[in-house]
Order: structure tokens, then C-alpha cells, then sequence
């Protein structure tokens, strides 16, 4: 048995899953505010859905930042969580290997392991795959040759924190949870349109919606000139909420301003909520097969 924890925000998601990554039993939280709060309510989870069997490994996905090495985390939208060792915690309370990624990276994982279309798709033939959420935030996994790809000393590329060439009728509300005020994900998260909109993304107008559709577009586009990724996966709450319109204006805008790289391929996750909670299940059974 393989265990998957999805630790984010505002939600806990656990499941267990057999060795072909099918999920067996799965619990939901919402995220208590305290860290032993948190902490208590995980172990719960997670005897809930291994329901006393061995369980063989189990896989993290989280938000950042973190060391992927040691497993101490820092989430971001998570206060009190901060320099916990929780891969240490895990490995010594259920005698098992542990591994912990950032939320996006795991969600890149799912998207090459369970998120293409198998009729159509073959995940050996896409090389390089980008994953991007908006949810809450922003951020995204990207993949070359099915592995995770790192920035220097094994650090996580952030791409939310780039700056763009931006539309927006309140550009004086732009402010980033980092800190600085002309970042990507301050214009096109959850948290950015409710501050640059004063609504939800639900409730955006058809104007505000081009506005965060642009916006996309221009951060993947420098992504697409850097990386070239062959296709380009979209996920989160304001993604899915945007639909197929957001990802055709996304497209439309790739394939006229790459003009010396390919268009990658954009498509909304067909994962739906589950990217990261899946992406825990394949760093599971990964982390499982490098200790056999």
C-alpha cells in the first residue's frame, strides 16, 4: 500500500493506493490554522485510509518553499508551518520511506503518469511537459525526459514570480505575497484577482476574464521561449473556472508570439482537483522503488 498526502491552504487530501497507483480509500479535511493542529489531524488521515494495513511508502505534495533533500518544509500560505521536518516526522512515526515535493512539481508527475489521453497520447513521446495551477496562488512543475527538472543547487524554479508586460484597469492594487508588486501571480492567482477585482474569479465579467487570459498568455510565453515545452498543462481552481474559453485565448496568443520557437500544446488538467493528490501517489511509489 502507497500513501499520498496533498497538504495545501485550505484543504488536506489523503489517499492509499495499490501498486498500479489506484486509489483505494480517501479521506478530505479543510487545514486547521495551528501546526500541531495540522500535524495531529494528517496522522488521522493517514490511519484512516491505510486502515491498519502496512503501508509501504508514502509521498508528499506541499506547497513551498522546501528542501526536497531533507524534507523541511516552509508552505507558503501555511504561517505556522515553518522549518518543519516533516519527511523525519513521517518516516519515524510509520517506518517507511517518505518523499516531498512541491505541490506543482507532484502535479507535474500526475500529469506525465495519469493525465494524458491515452487514446490519443503516448507519455513516452512528450519530452517536455510544463504543468501550471492557478489556484490560490500560482506556480508550476516542469518535466524533461519524465523527471522533475531543478534550478541550481536543486532549487524549485518559481514561475509565478516573473514580471510581464501586463494588463489590468487597477494596476495599483497588484501585490504579491512575496512582496514585490509586478509579479505574474499577483494578476491571474485567486488571491491577485480577488485583490485587483474585489470578487472572486467565478464572478469575473467577460472583459476581466480577457484581461486574465492575456496575462497568462505572456507568462507562458516566456516560458515557452525558455523551455519549449512541448505541451502545456493547466490546473487550479481559476484555470478550470476559466475553462476551455481561457485555454483557447491562452493558445491563440502562443501561437501567434512564438515566432522562433514551436507553440507548445495548452490544455486544462484532465486530473481535475486530484493533480497534486495523485502526484503524491507516483512520488509513493517512486520513493518506494528507489529503496528496493
Amino acid at each position: 500500500m502507497y500513501v499520498g498526502l496533498d497538504i495545501g491552504g485550505t484543504k488536506f487530501q489523503v489517499a492509499s493506493a495499490n501498486e498500479k497507483g489506484e486509489i483505494i480509500r480517501r479521506v478530505r479535511a479543510e487545514t486547521p490554522l495551528q501546526l500541531k493542529a495540522g500535524l495531529d489531524l494528517l496522522h488521522e488521515m493517514i490511519e484512516q485510509v491505510s486502515d491498519k494495513e502496512k503501508i509501504n511508502s508514502i509521498g508528499v505534495a506541499i506547497g513551498g518553499p522546501l528542501n526536497w533533500r531533507s524534507g523541511i518544509v516552509s508552505p507558503l500560505h501555511q504561517p505556522e508551518w515553518r522549518n518543519v521536518p516533516l519527511k523525519e516526522i513521517l518516516e519515524s512515526t510509520y517506518h517507511c520511506p517518505c518523499r516531498i515535493e512541491v505541490d506543482t512539481d507532484a502535479a507535474a508527475l500526475a500529469e506525465g503518469a495519469f493525465g494524458l489521453d491515452t487514446a490519443t497520447d503516448k507519455s513516452a513521446e512528450i519530452s517536455r511537459l510544463l504543468y501550471i495551477t492557478l489556484s490560490t496562488g500560482m506556480g508550476g512543475g516542469f518535466l524533461v525526459d519524465g523527471a522533475i527538472y531543478r534550478g541550481f543547487n536543486g532549487s524549485h524554479p518559481e514561475v509565478a514570480h516573473q514580471a510581464i508586460l501586463f494588463r489590468c484597469d487597477h494596476p495599483e492594487r497588484i501585490l504579491c505575497e512575496c512582496g514585490n508588486n509586478d509579479c505574474l501571480e499577483a494578476l491571474v492567482s485567486g488571491n491577485g484577482i480577488r485583490r485587483i477585482y474585489g470578487k472572486p474569479a467565478s464572478e469575473l465579467s467577460e472583459t476581466e476574464w480577457e484581461q486574465v487570459a492575456y496575462n497568462v498568455g505572456q507568462g507562458l510565453r516566456n516560458l515557452a521561449v525558455i523551455y519549449v515545452p512541448e505541451r502545456i498543462v493547466l490546473g487550479g481552481g481559476v484555470a478550470l473556472g476559466g475553462g476551455e474559453a481561457l485555454v483557447n485565448q491562452v493558445q491563440e496568443f502562443l501561437n501567434s508570439t512564438c515566432r522562433l520557437t514551436p507553440a507548445p500544446t495548452v490544455q486544462l488538467s484532465r486530473l481535475g482537483y486530484d493533480t497534486a493528490l495523485r502526484g503524491a501517489i507516483v512520488l509513493a511509489r517512486k520513493v518506494s522503488s528507489v529503496e528496493n
